[in-house]
């Protein structure tokens, strides 16, 4: 080893072991119990998740280069930046989710908040596709990292593979807050053997390298920069592709949020994305980068090309090193692959009814999901023979379609409420809608070239279409919900008791009950509310809650007033509508539906309407 590269280890190894010895140190670094029960801590998921998002490093290079060769050198900086800007989106869905009081459930609970149940089913097949594959190519690559350097038989590899499914099941079955503990150690350990690979790599690039990644540069952006507008469609085929072959390098962003219902606030999972991107999203790519510009051929070692790009380093000692910590953190990716999936099962299983499958042990586990998942992350294993190559194709498809849910619920929910439930916390539109733009068209390229994920995600989204819509018909979530809606006959009763001659009848969104007076009974207020978003509480006497959505909102005004017009014809009416205060975008999206309101009084010119807005009240959407 030249004499700079062992100072250079020196150095690191001597500062990691004080960063890791205060952190060991420090008291309620992963979890706090508060409230009755314990809650892990923004480092703890930051940790747990990390062991997906980091563990990509040991297959993703090499997939990448399958596709792409030499450019997914530039292809994977390039996509770490994309998934940062993602990020941001998944902390603004996890404060939405928050404001109504929905914990976890990540993908599923945002679709089924904004879209409904059916587009909730698909989202569920998505993610749990990803959650399946995470674990099966990560049992997959684990072992071949491990033993990198002995010939294992099929057979043999199949029982190691099951070795590790069922070993972290039993991880989980022991608890979650043992679990946090047992992910740190293992990322104590990763963390001194990766960040001195790291180190050495960059210590020993050389001219050869360094013309390598030139070379590489030059021709990626090349065709970023050509100004031929016969040959642009082309170059946004190629950023698409190169884009959509190195995503697997980050398959772990979409486990933080769905972990949300492990920690005590949205603050929590901004906090562990921040983190990620400073730790694996510079690690990745400078890593990346390191690997496909040396001379190891990334086709001939594509299942251990990290663990012989550190033996050609530092000996083949540090390759073992690296292959073992390849091994655990791989088998703690499979270890979020469980943490991730248990919550959005046990949300499913909560939402219909099945308290059967969230049956927990004395240290609060979900045993029986786990047993499950377990289950099926053995059967696909063994389906695909162990095959990373296939696993890869498969994976790939389910976690962007996961990712185009995400955004395209994000979009919907903040073009038709504006900022006025996310004020704490919110990002730019237009660059939103342009990264899904960028997702689908990836979707695009992963569902027309891998005939494999394509495949399972669509057979999976059939079959859980198919079992979710017969449930939800036998048992609808929102039954609870539509149990305390009040009835149109209430309605007319309280207003039949007024004794003056005009009715004044305001219309409310569910959030504007600080707007409802309590007293005069001429005054009636009503707050449509769509079911699968929770009943708003109901405030005072005068006040009446009834179920919509915005498809059908107009009919449901025009309903109560023809109800009102016909029972009590003898009494004037007013209508008030709150001022629109949301931004024009907002206004512009629910054009359609403000043009409807506007033919209210063509409709019932006997009845007063009035668009108004109070200053002496805080200024809302109405």
């Amino acid at each position: 080893m030249p004499p700079l590269r062992h100072l250079v280890l020196i150095s690191v190894a001597a500062a990691l072991t004080v960063l890791f010895f205060r952190l060991w140190r420090k008291k309620d670094l992963l979890a706090v119990f508060q409230h009755g029960r314990w809650w892990l801590t923004w480092f703890a998921i930051s940790v747990i998740t990390m062991m997906d998002e980091l563990t990509s490093i040991f297959y993703a290079p090499a997939e990448a280069f399958r596709f792409i060769g030499e450019s997914a050198i530039i292809f994977i900086a390039l996509t770490s930046i994309l998934m940062r800007f993602l990020s941001t989106r998944m902390t603004e869905i996890a404060q939405i989710l928050e404001h109504h009081d929905i914990k976890g459930g990540g993908v599923y609970s945002f679709s089924y908040l904004v879209l409904g149940p059916s587009i909730s089913f698909v989202a569920i097949s998505s993610i749990f596709v990803t959650y399946v594959l995470t674990a099966s190519i990560s049992t997959v690559s684990a072992v071949h990292n491990g033993l990198a350097f002995v010939e294992l038989t099929p057979v043999q590899a199949m029982v190691l593979n099951f070795a590790v499914v069922w070993g972290v099941a039993v991880l989980n079955i022991l608890g979650i807050r043992e679990n946090a503990r047992f992910t740190f150690a293992v990322f104590t350990f990763a963390a001194f053997i990766l960040v001195m690979l790291l180190a050495s790599g960059v210590t020993a690039v050389d001219g050869a390298q360094a013309e390598k990644i030139s070379h590489a540069a030059t021709g990626t952006f090349e065709r970023f920069l050509t100004l031929d507008i016969g040959r642009q469609f082309g170059n946004i085929g190629f950023i698409i592709m190169g884009t959509a072959s190195c995503i697997l390098a980050y398959s772990g962003i979409e486990s933080v949020i769905q972990t949300a219902g492990l920690v005590r606030s949205w603050t929590d999972i901004r906090k562990a994305y921040v983190f990620l991107a400073l730790t694996v999203g510079i690690f990745t790519p400078l890593l990346s980068l390191l690997v496909l510009s040396s001379p190891i051929d990334a086709r001939q070692y594509e299942t251990e090309l990290i663990t012989r790009y550190a033996a050609m380093l530092n000996g083949p000692l540090f390759g073992l090193a690296v292959g073992a910590v390849a091994s655990f953190t791989l088998v703690m990716a499979v270890n979020t692959a469980f943490v991730a999936s248990s919550e959005l099962l046990e949300r499913v299983a909560q939402r219909y009814g099945f308290g059967w499958l969230t049956a927990v042990n004395k240290r609060h586990a979900l045993y029986r999901i786990h047993i499950t998942n377990a289950l099926l992350y053995s059967a696909i294993i063994a389906v695909t023979s162990g095959s990373q190559a296939v696993l890869a194709e498969m994976y790939a498809i389910g976690l962007v379609a996961s990712f185009a849910i995400n955004l395209a619920s994000l979009l919907i929910y903040r073009y038709f409420q504006g900022t006025k439930d996310i004020q704490s916390y919110y990002t730019h539109r237009s660059l939103t809608l342009l990264v899904f733009l960028v997702v689908v068209a990836c979707l695009v390229y992963l569902a027309a070239t891998r005939p494999y994920g394509l495949t399972l995600w669509a057979t999976t989204t059939a079959l859980f279409l198919f079992a979710g819509l017969a449930i939800a018909r036998r048992r609808p979530p929102e039954r609870s919900q539509l149990l305390q809606t009040d009835s149109p006959m209430e309605l007319v009763a309280w207003l039949a008791s007024s004794d003056r001659d005009e009715i004044h009848l305001h219309f409310r969104r569910p959030k504007e009950n600080s707007m409802v007076a309590g007293g005069d009974t001429s005054h009636a207020y009503v707050s449509f509310y769509q079911p699968r978003q929770g009943i708003p509480p109901r405030v005072s006497e005068n006040h009446f809650r009834f179920p919509s959505s915005p498809q059908r909102l107009l009919n449901d005004i025009r309903t109560i007033i023809e109800l009102i017009r016909y029972e009590l014809p003898h009494m004037g009416l007013t209508v008030h509508l709150g001022w629109p205060m949301s931004s024009w975008l907002d206004r512009l999206a629910i054009g359609v539906l403000v043009m409807n309101l506007m033919r209210l009084p063509r409709w019932y010119p006997e009845v007063s309407f009035r668009i108004e807005y109070d200053r002496k009240r805080p200024p809302e959407e109405g």
